[in-house]
């Protein structure tokens, strides 16, 4: 089971880039843009994406505190912030190593997991408290839900602009040999 999770921490990662390098050849005015999504712009989309994968990552912290490396692994989340409201080109740029800082803490995380951890319990704070706890897999699960669901909402936006992005042909380079 964990090697799927693996594979999914680094799907999110080659994904992600697919992503960005698309939205790189974009100038600041357009992504900033208000596009009609929940989160108004492309650079709002790829923002909601950095803050779910710190905020769902970070809620494991207490289930693998046992693990040194998969512990370890999560501090690097410390050193991401995830700005508010519109971006600089600055910002942006700064968006983008952030992302790529909380990938590799991803895969390094799914690599670190036993298991046993994969089956702890992972406390939340939704479904009115019941269940006030998910196993660690599904949380990972959700996880790889929500990036794929927020860059399919960037790669329609970029289908509208007749922009193109090759999202769904995203590389297998990543997987085992």
């Amino acid at each position: 089971m964990k090697e799927l999770f693996v594979i999914n921490a680094q799907y999110n990662q080659e994904a992600n880039k697919v992503i960005l390098s698309t939205l790189n050849g974009l100038s600041n005015a357009e992504r900033e843009q208000e596009r009609g999504s929940y989160y108004k712009s492309l650079s709002g989309l790829v923002t909601h994406i950095l803050g779910g994968n710190t905020f769902l990552l970070g809620m494991f912290k207490d289930a693998v505190a046992h693990n040194d490396a998969a512990f370890k692994a999560l501090a690097a989340l410390q050193t991401v912030s995830v700005p508010k409201g519109s971006l600089s080109e600055a910002q942006w740029k700064q968006l983008g190593a952030d992302i790529e800082t909380v990938d590799k803490a991803y895969i390094n995380f799914t690599k670190a997991l036993t298991d046993a951890d994969l089956k702890s319990p992972v406390k939340i704070n939704w479904y009115k408290g019941n269940p006030d706890s998910v196993p660690a897999f599904f949380l990972l699960n959700q996880l790889t839900a929500h990036g794929t669901h927020h860059r399919g909402q960037v790669s329609q936006i970029l289908d509208e602009l007749k922009i193109d992005n090759d999202y769904s042909g995203v590389s297998v380079t990543f997987l085992p040999k």
